[in-house]
């Protein structure tokens, strides 16, 4: 199979999904709204379940809604039917994934949900299902054919169903006002967690504060840098910050003056340096410091000179 013909294939696929996608478009409607209104009044879980590969694509779902403040839970069809049906309460609404609603599985799972008297959602692209007919409420997609070449491996209609699956969840995530902070609160840990939880004053070390006084000489200056390897070092007067001196004005002051040591740093230094408060997130003053291609900030709390932050301290908690 040459280049040519793996291009043409590729495009393929993307253009059915694409198709596919603009169609879904329509499913969104005044039926799509009254669910979505629904759901966000329940008191219980959103229970999601599904057979195949309708059943991954689910779980996804279940993990989006728990991370964007909805309660939900994933339940495999066949594992609800052997049992776990019990963990559902009279509070909880099922949403069953299933492209066909007629395999033998979904329409035992349907039945025996039903019976339980649960609230029960299809999302499915046959409206002529049992598990289309037998739900309180639906959402029927429509897909021409699957990108598979056969028109049998699920590869279009489990797209239709992710995005079904995200744009419920984000619907409900903005009904319910779930902001920044509530975010943080499910997102914890990794990188991510990081990125919205640690402040600059988490990883500032306030052991080592590159300071000199602004009757200090070039020499003091080169021995503090060189000492707080932070490439630079603030310059105070009465305990207030007048300026920085970096490894570039280092360079720079060498290059200009045939004797620089005894040169007073009030006459080099940046007299109008980047502050940033102690409280404010690492990952913005990572975005601070990019912004203005620096690689270190003076931090301050409550106007006084805390210490400095370099780029490395803040790339090795793994935040980018």
């Amino acid at each position: 199979m040459n280049k040519i013909s793996l291009k043409k294939i590729s495009n393929n696929v993307l253009n059915i999904q694409i198709n596919s996608i603009e169609k879904l478009k329509s499913s969104f409607d005044k039926n799509f709204e009254e669910i979505i209104e629904f759901l966000a009044k329940i008191k219980g879980r959103i229970i999601i379940t599904g057979i195949g590969k309708s059943a991954i694509i689910g779980m996804k779902v279940s993990a989006t809604l728990n991370s964007t403040g909805t309660p939900s839970i994933f339940m495999h069809g066949s594992d609800a039917l052997h049992g776990d049906l019990g963990a559902i309460t009279k509070d909880d609404v099922v949403i069953c994934f299933s492209k066909s609603g007629n395999n033998n599985e979904t329409i035992d799972l349907t039945r025996q949900i039903k019976k339980l008297n649960i609230h029960l959602i299809a999302i499915t692209s046959n409206k002529e299902s049992y598990l289309r007919k037998k739900s309180d409420n639906s959402i029927v997609y429509n897909i021409e054919k699957e990108a598979c070449p056969n028109n049998l491996a699920p590869t279009t209609s489990t797209t239709i169903q992710l995005l079904i699956g995200d744009t419920i969840a984000i619907c409900l995530m903005n009904l319910k006002d779930f902001k920044v902070k509530d975010f943080v609160k499910l997102h914890p840990s990794g990188s991510l967690g990081k990125r919205l939880t640690i402040s600059v004053r988490d990883i500032i070390d306030l052991g080592n504060v590159p300071s000199i006084s602004i009757n200090s000489k070039f020499k003091n200056a080169i021995e503090e840098i060189s000492s707080k390897m932070y490439g630079a070092t603030a310059v105070l007067s009465d305990e207030k910050i007048r300026g920085i001196i970096t490894d570039g004005d280092v360079r720079r002051t060498i290059r200009k003056f045939k004797n620089p040591l005894e040169i007073q740093v009030s006459k080099i230094m940046n007299c109008n340096p980047v502050l940033i408060e102690s409280q404010i997130l690492a990952s913005e003053a990572l975005k601070i410091m990019n912004d203005n291609k620096i690689t270190q900030l003076i931090v301050i709390e409550n106007d006084i000179y805390l210490g400095m932050i370099h780029m490395h301290q803040i790339l090795s908690q793994g935040i980018r």
